[in-house]
């Protein structure tokens, strides 16, 4: 955690990755034009708080900004698929839409690592941060697979069609089962939130739902655990 807004906007100048940073709500003044105009065109989430969360965060003089430096260095899925096809690779990739839950992330992460999945896409707002305890969950695999935060996830999505993947949604409404995707091939899972699931707009997008079978009273699986079984079944054709 930074907190102050020199300090914060020294912290950006010396290339330290910044997860968020949260600003009174009030704010505007010629320093915060000068960390605004420092960003540059960093995709870096800025949250407008009471200053009473800023507090919350540290009694000490925040001069109403508090910025938390991210553990991991994020990359963007553009780079990263073009380079697997250059190095003769089957891209695999797992997006995760609205998973807030920090160790859900980091079981999630901790599978695709040990599965070999190329990298993991996730939302730059709406998501789970790289944070201590998501790294600590993700028995560390988080500081060696890539973590591509995009602006705009629906069109991160988009881009993986283009690039030849298919999109596969996990979905409790689907009736295809996941056995029957073919995931030998390019692809994509995207894994939405437990409440929600995956947004309607990404799930227009997407090639095909499955779901998976479940027989008990409970309706759904924990994400991380419906996660595992989809990417399992991917190396298992693979």
């Amino acid at each position: 955690m930074i907190f102050g807004l020199r300090a914060t906007i020294e912290a950006i100048k010396a290339g330290k990755e910044i997860d968020k940073i949260f600003m009174r709500r009030d704010m505007s003044n010629e320093l915060t034009r000068e960390l605004y105009a420092t960003l540059g065109d960093q995709q870096v989430p800025i949250v407008k708080v009471p200053v009473e969360k800023l507090n919350r965060f540290t009694r000490k003089n925040h001069q109403g900004v508090v910025a938390f430096v991210s553990s991991v260095t994020y990359q963007r899925i553009a780079d990263i698929i073009p380079t697997l096809y250059e190095e003769g690779k089957t891209p695999f990739v797992v997006v995760l839409d609205g998973v807030t839950d920090v160790r859900n992330f980091g079981a999630i992460a901790r599978t695709c690592e040990c599965a070999g999945v190329n990298a993991i896409v996730v939302p730059m707002k709406g998501g789970a941060a790289a944070n201590a305890d998501a790294i600590k969950t993700s028995a560390g695999a988080l500081h060696t697979i890539p973590v591509c935060r995009e602006p705009n996830l629906l069109e991160a999505v988009k881009y993986l069609k283009q690039s030849g993947l298919s999109v596969i949604a996990a979905s409790e409404k689907a009736t295809m089962s996941y056995t029957q995707a073919n995931y030998a091939d390019p692809v994509a899972i995207v894994m939405g939130a437990e409440d929600v699931g995956i947004s309607k707009e990404i799930l227009r997008v997407c090639d095909q739902m499955v779901s998976i079978p479940i027989k008990g009273i409970i309706q759904s699986l924990n994400v991380s655990v419906a996660a595992g079984v989809l990417i399992y079944e991917a190396v298992k054709q693979r």
